[in-house]
């Protein structure tokens, strides 16, 4: 009876096993597809000749396009996680939602972060460098010497990277114990290493967030069609004195065909809702900050939750589950919208049918990291209180007290200063006017009205 009671228990658990593995290469070949039809939208069209650089380009787009689909798991891990812990509390005995448990949760957070380290240490460095490879001078050129002149290099990065961290790690941890760990490759360099990736990347989430959820409200008054009484009308007989062909085509598109109702109602709706997703997510950073200074156990390295499916993360049960994964969404969303908001990545912004392959690669990167860091700024800043698994669960900065306090006070101090200022901005210009300083160029608003055109929906929108 135990030798087939553990028969039994063995083809169970393979059974489980390849279920999981089923589920995840389903969800992954979902992501990859649409990954795929994204970067193509956006990638410059070449000639379809089957020659050297035309192979060195498909493999690119083929890493590039895995990067991307392994970015949109890192972006859904969270949210993923978190209704699946609301359905298994609703729904515990349910029969068809028993591939749905905490096995295969653990299972997702352990791929994304495996291959988001094969990623950005792996494949990502190997497109760049075999993209701008040309082989050795003396060899033969072809595939082949460009696949070894990008190994060399590979390895040549490695062994700096190894240097660097190894250096940086003596200089802020001078123990023996630890700089020996770092001959652990796979146990403690590599996770190590990609700690120190996460914490840039919670640093650029924090540099770019505040950014984007301030023009998250100049983005989205550029998509939809404003209401009558909020056009500028000096703006409109400007643009129909200097521009008359532009009037002429604007009275086909966006304006003409906008309903009163979408004129009146959904650009007014989105604004406020715009604000009311801001304004919780400062409200929870706040909030958040007080139970660090009162609960140790707020702390993202705290101690670990009762597991999946156990306990709501919410005192709203269902409906704050929800909430918490749309402002997930949000700020991954207003992050990407930042990141190319700001000066230096601006030329990172992908055209259509017109970016390089060196562009969609670092796009590629500059994504994987932002929403590989994404769970970790999600919980660090108590937007949720989903506990962090995997190798997410284990950067060493997590339980620091002061960084994680510092992180929180940031991001709710800048994040004030940017929607403070951004709803100021027409006060201080009226005020500049009104003294007559607006010819000294003091406010930044200028710039965009210097370079804005007539847009589709009936006002200006900045280039």
């Amino acid at each position: 009876m135990e030798g087939q009671d553990e028969v039994s228990a063995r083809e169970q658990h393979f059974h489980s096993q390849v279920r999981e593995s089923t589920i995840c290469f389903l969800l992954f070949a979902i992501l990859y597809v649409v990954s795929y039809f994204i970067i193509t939208r956006y990638k410059r069209k070449s000639d379809e000749q089957e020659d050297e650089d035309a192979i060195v380009n498909r493999i690119s787009l083929f890493l590039s396009t895995f990067t991307l689909a392994v970015s949109a798991g890192a972006v859904l891990l969270l949210p993923f996680s978190i209704i699946s812990n609301e359905i298994l509390l609703s729904f515990p005995q349910n029969y068809y939602i028993q591939w749905l448990n905490g096995s295969l949760i653990h299972g997702l957070w352990n791929l994304a972060s495996l291959f988001s380290n094969l990623c950005l240490f792996v494949l990502m460095p190997f497109a760049f460098f075999f993209l701008e490879s040309e082989g050795f001078a003396g060899l033969k050129k072809g595939i082949r010497a460009r696949i070894l002149e990008t190994l060399v290099m590979l390895v040549l990065l490695a062994l700096l990277i190894l240097g660097i961290v190894w250096v940086a790690s003596a200089l802020i941890d001078n123990d023996a114990a630890s700089m020996e760990s770092l001959y652990d490759l796979w146990e403690f360099y590599l996770p190590y290493l990609y700690s120190c990736i996460s914490l840039m990347g919670c640093l650029l989430l924090l540099l770019c967030t505040p950014v984007g959820l301030s023009r998250m409200f100049t983005v989205m008054g550029q998509l939809l069609v404003k209401p009558a009484i909020l056009e500028d009308l000096d703006e409109q007989i400007y643009i129909i004195t200097l521009e008359e062909e532009a009037l002429q085509r604007r009275l086909n598109e966006r304006r003409k065909k906008a309903s009163a109702w979408e004129r009146n109602l959904v650009y007014p709706a989105v604004m406020v809702l715009l604000l009311i997703e801001t304004s919780i997510s400062v409200l929870l950073v706040a909030c958040n900050i007080l139970c660090l200074l009162v609960d140790e156990t707020a702390m993202p390295k705290g101690t670990r939750g009762p597991g999946i499916g156990n306990a709501s993360l919410s005192a709203f049960g269902f409906v704050g589950a929800a909430l918490e994964i749309i402002l997930i969404f949000y700020l991954m969303v207003s992050s990407v919208v930042g990141f190319y908001s700001l000066r230096f990545f601006g030329n990172f912004i992908p055209r259509k049918d017109d970016t390089t392959m060196t562009k969609i690669i670092g796009n590629c990167v500059s994504i994987l990291v932002l929403s590989s860091a994404l769970p970790v700024m999600s919980r660090t800043l108590g937007i949720t209180r989903f506990d962090l698994l995997g190798d997410f669960g284990r950067f060493n900065w997590l339980g620091n007290f002061y960084i994680v306090l510092s992180y929180n006070l940031l991001f709710a101090i800048v994040t004030t200063l940017c929607l403070v200022r951004k709803f100021t901005s027409a006060v201080r210009e009226e005020l500049l006017k009104a003294l007559g300083l607006h010819k000294l160029h003091l406010s930044n608003t200028p710039r965009d009205s210097e370079t804005a055109k007539p847009s589709a929906n009936g006002h200006q929108k900045a280039l």
